[in-house]
């Protein structure tokens, strides 16, 4: 599929200057910081320097005051309190990190995770009834609630109060719960927007620990699974996310909970742990408990107290994620033959299909890998309860919810973000929800957003690439949305005549310019540019620049993004 590269704005010529003076880095680097929102010595120690100390003021949050002081009293007149979280990967670590840390001091505690199949997604009322004869008074909603107007009323009614912690995008009218805390309300000034679920309630938490003057240290130990939770949910890595993220993966990487350290250990990973790792490795097993089994599973991996029943967990919830890939390629493979066969759906702006006997578990999934295919929104529908449920995703600069919400007279319910929603429907309304999706993203869609993506950072010579340049992109990370691994072109790139194709689709060159050394690319499913590449003929290379740490030597290999060739 044809690329389209979009190189960044290069800083002025004065930023760069004046970086560079400030903090003592090469051009490269003072750019892409400048990129990256960094344009001072302070701002750059902080960058590179993450602090807890950087975190907001809870209490900045709309319905902050309100949610503490509803908690500190349930606790204070030993109420029984349930967490209730959804059965994703954010919603399963946010109930592992409220229902963890309040049970290290308070016992009157339950937690409840909806059934994917038999209750659907957010506040259910089997949950309020079965928290209602648990004897809850305060529910803790997790991920989830900000669209449960009815729901939150009936556990009004059975005396229930609520505390939603969301960061899913609200309606104008809120429910009526004791206190709403989503950064995303239009009345909320808390200075980060984009918190995932389990963000929210780490606020919470934080805001509690403050108020009862609790030592952070009590929280700190939860932070791996806020690092979890944040990569799973691919929020951006800025901010108070980034900091989140940093100190959460330090924990995971050195002292992980016995459920986070089994899945790492089943996932084979034995080098430090990445955001994407997480998002690659750890999270589809975790997700895999509530799409194939029930997502309670997750929660107990998660708050596992011995590494014997972590292990135990781990292997159950493992052999979920192998049933989970088997209905991914499966489905997939039959979505992608769907399109194919139809001369319309190939030709659309969009993709919505539905088939009843899909399993709906892994809809999501399949969403995305059609997007891998056919670069555009994608809905995948499956029968669910008499009705057809569905999930979206979209490409990069379209909000796929905008277009749903211009649907929603044909629509039961829907939620979600700019990239991801889920939505339910009438059987009979599927056709014509089909054809008003596509007229809607149609008008709005541009040509340019239905071409796959390459944001570039820089163009660089090859010859500036070193180890030194290397070490201070490392000291980048944490990677992920809005702060992602930088990506380099290279002009007048030639090859070497050793051009190979590897295990019959990964390509593998050596690369050079006129004045720099010889470098290893790989090109990852790459194999169709192989009758392409003429050794010592020139071409355009994007890359990101990696080690390779082969019997302990080290080397800088280029990981190939795209190649183009002069016409």
């Amino acid at each position: 599929m044809n690329k389209r590269w979009i190189v960044k704005q290069k800083p002025s010529e004065e930023q760069i200057a004046h970086l560079i003076a400030e903090i003592n880095v090469s051009e490269p680097v003072a750019s892409m910081l400048l990129q990256r929102g960094v344009h001072s010595f302070e701002e750059a120690k902080n960058y590179f320097r993450p602090s807890l100390e950087l975190l907001h003021d809870p209490f900045l949050m709309k319905d902050m005051d309100k949610a503490v002081n509803r908690l500190v009293e349930a606790i204070y007149n030993h109420e029984k309190i349930v967490v209730y979280g959804d059965y994703d990967v954010d919603g399963t670590t946010s109930v592992a990190l409220f229902y963890g840390f309040l049970r290290t001091f308070y016992s009157n505690l339950l937690f409840y995770i909806p059934d994917r199949y038999k209750e659907g997604y957010g506040i259910s009322q089997a949950g309020i009834e079965w928290a209602n004869e648990q004897g809850a008074t305060l529910m803790v909603s997790l991920d989830c609630g900000i669209k449960s107007k009815e729901l939150i009323q009936y556990a009004k009614e059975k005396g229930i109060d609520f505390i939603i912690c969301d960061h899913h995008r609200p309606d104008n009218n809120l429910p009526d719960a004791l206190a709403v805390l989503d950064p995303k309300r239009s009345d909320c000034e808390y200075p980060y927007k984009e918190l995932s679920g389990c963000g929210v309630g780490f606020k919470l938490l934080q805001g509690f620990c403050i108020q009862n003057s609790i030592p952070f240290e009590k929280l700190y130990p939860f932070m791996d699974l806020l690092a979890v939770s944040i990569a799973a949910d691919i929020v951006p890595i800025t901010g108070e996310n980034r900091i989140m993220a940093y100190f959460g993966l330090q924990l995971l990487n050195t002292h992980p909970r016995p459920g986070l350290q089994a899945l790492i250990q089943i996932a084979g990973f034995e080098k430090k742990l990445s955001i994407s790792n997480v998002v690659f490795g750890l999270g589809p097993r975790i997700n895999a408990a509530g799409r194939i089994a029930h997502a309670h599973a997750a929660v107990h991996l998660l708050l596992a107290h011995s590494k014997e029943e972590a292990e135990q967990h781990a292997k159950e919830i493992n052999l979920n994620n192998r049933d989970r890939q088997g209905f991914d390629t499966n489905i997939t493979r039959e979505a992608l033959n769907m399109i194919e066969m139809d001369e319309l759906m190939r030709e659309a702006k969009t993709t919505v299909l539905y088939k009843n006997d899909w399993h709906k578990g892994v809809i999501g999934i399949v969403a995305s890998r059609c997007i891998e295919k056919y670069h555009r929104p994608t809905i995948i529908l499956t029968e669910s309860h008499s009705k057809a449920a569905g999930s979206a995703r979209s490409v990069p600069g379209f909000d796929v919810y905008d277009a749903i919400e211009e649907c929603k007279d044909l629509l039961e319910q829907f939620g979600g973000h700019m990239y991801a929603a889920g939505l339910t429907l009438k059987l009979e309304n599927v056709q014509a929800f089909r054809q008003k999706f596509e007229e809607v993203v149609a008008r709005k869609i541009t040509e340019d957003q239905l071409i796959p993506l390459i944001e570039v950072d820089l163009e660089l010579k090859l010859k500036q690439i070193n180890f030194k340049f290397y070490n201070v992109i490392k000291q980048m990370e944490p990677f992920g949305p809005e702060n992602m691994q930088p990506i380099f072109v290279s002009e007048q790139v030639c090859a070497r005549d050793n051009v190979k194709v590897l295990k019959d689709q990964h390509l593998k060159l050596y690369v050079y310019q006129e004045d720099s050394q010889v470098f290893e690319a790989i090109g990852f499913g790459m194999a169709a540019f192989y009758g392409k590449i003429k050794p010592f003929h020139p071409f355009r290379l994007c890359y990101q620049i990696v080690e390779n740490n082969f019997r302990d030597n080290r080397s800088l290999q280029l990981l190939i993004k795209d190649i183009k060739f002069y016409e």
